[in-house]
């Protein structure tokens, strides 16, 4: 059969085509594959880049700032250097579980979402878009609210806990009003933040002369980039001498929250052993160590130094929480080495909200749980039950 010259170039470019190397050296030339960009940032850090470069500097500087010199702040992570893992080998890793329970209810992970004020600054609807992310990764969610058409649709979180900082609690009317609204709403918890009675100088924003109210709407700037303030707006400012209108809760306050429910309360903000004793002595069901993001009371430390005396402090009546500056796997996983059941997290999946809404708190969330569980896995530990105080160990020395 004679094949003329046009069909023999013809099958000779069918060879070539056909070629595995030729196909390899075709793909490297096309660089990687394109992927979901939610899926680029590789690490929790990478979020924050992506955070910073997309939102308006106000708003960035409020979400990252610090109460005053911001000394806490940057002990929150320090800290975490002072910790040693004291990794166990020869045990059987294949396979790895972070399932939890807490209050007889089974977590996916031991990461809860904190609450966080000022969402509608860094993404539309944000409390909407955090509550779905935690019903796609199935995490407990700490809600400042606003949530109830979300959880009713089945998107939301399937178990989430009422955030408040006592306002309800002026009267006993108001307190009980307060508590038939949260069970009527299916919350499965009370967590009752109790360090922000004042408001810090958060001199960031002060300096920014930032509006509080533009937590809710937003940075208003206007088309020459300038901030808009409107009639009534009041800049944050330093100067004021602090005063409340009503007597701020005390221990006595939170026993008669506890006589109104059945439903577990979280004390919030907890730092030392002598708080975390009288929260077991007045019935309270578990603490949480937390320095309000480091946005309170400054030169408190890092919560990763004060968790050991609060859990010994519990001596295991009631379970103790913390957050504060986890942003790795092996961060959460030292908290539960000294004895955390949970950890806490807000900047982390705020970061993600500002990028990516509800999907980029979810990968939040996903990158903590699995190098959490990579973490284990080095470490000999297959299970949060295998998880103890001799895991670390604490530096001699300072860094």
């Amino acid at each position: 059969m004679k094949v003329d010259r046009r069909q023999a170039l013809r099958r000779l470019a069918q060879l070539f085509v056909a070629s595995p190397l030729l196909q390899r050296q075709l793909l490297q030339s096309q660089g990687p594959p394109a992927i979901d960009p939610v899926l680029e940032p590789a690490i929790v850090f990478d979020f924050a880049k992506l955070a910073k470069e997309k939102l308006d500097p106000v708003a960035w500087d409020y979400m990252a700032e610090g109460a005053s010199d911001e000394a806490a702040l940057r002990d929150a992570r320090k800290a975490f250097s002072r910790i040693i893992i004291r990794p166990r080998f020869l045990t059987d890793v294949h396979k790895i579980s972070v399932e939890t329970k807490l209050f007889g209810k089974t977590l996916r992970h031991p990461i809860f979402i904190d609450p966080a004020g000022g969402k509608n600054c860094f993404y539309p609807d944000g409390e909407n878009e955090v509550a779905k992310a935690a019903g796609d990764t199935d995490t407990l969610m700490i809600t400042n609210g606003g949530i109830d058409e979300v959880v009713a649709s089945g998107q939301g979180p399937k178990n989430w806990w009422q955030f408040t900082t006592g306002g309800q609690f002026r009267t006993e009317n108001s307190m009980l009003n307060f508590v038939e609204r949260v069970e009527d709403s299916g919350a499965s918890a009370i967590s009752f933040t109790v360090d922000i009675m004042h408001v810090s100088h958060r001199e960031r924003s002060i300096h920014n002369k930032f509006v509080r109210s533009w937590c809710n709407t937003g940075i208003p700037r206007d088309a020459q980039g300038n901030l808009i303030y409107k009639e009534g707006d009041e800049p944050w400012r330093t100067g004021g001498f602090p005063s409340r209108p009503f007597p701020t809760p005390t221990w006595e306050t939170v026993m008669k929250l506890r006589d109104l429910t059945d439903l577990p309360i979280v004390i919030k903000g907890i730092l030392t052993a002598e708080d975390t004793e009288m929260a077991v002595r007045t019935g309270m069901s578990a603490v949480i160590v937390s320095s309000h993001g480091a946005r309170q009371m400054d030169h408190v430390g890092g919560t990763i130094e004060a968790l050991p005396e609060c859990v010994q402090a519990a001596g295991g009546k009631i379970p103790v929480l913390i957050d504060g500056g986890f942003r790795r796997g092996s961060d959460i996983l030292k908290a539960l080495a000294l004895g955390a059941t949970a950890v806490g997290i807000a900047r982390p999946y705020l970061w993600g909200l500002t990028t990516f809404g509800q999907q980029g708190v979810a990968r939040v969330i996903e990158l903590l749980r699995t190098e959490l569980a990579l973490d284990m896995g080095m470490s000999g530990v297959p299970s949060i039950a295998d998880i103890d105080r001799k895991l670390v160990r604490f530096r001699n020395y300072r860094l």
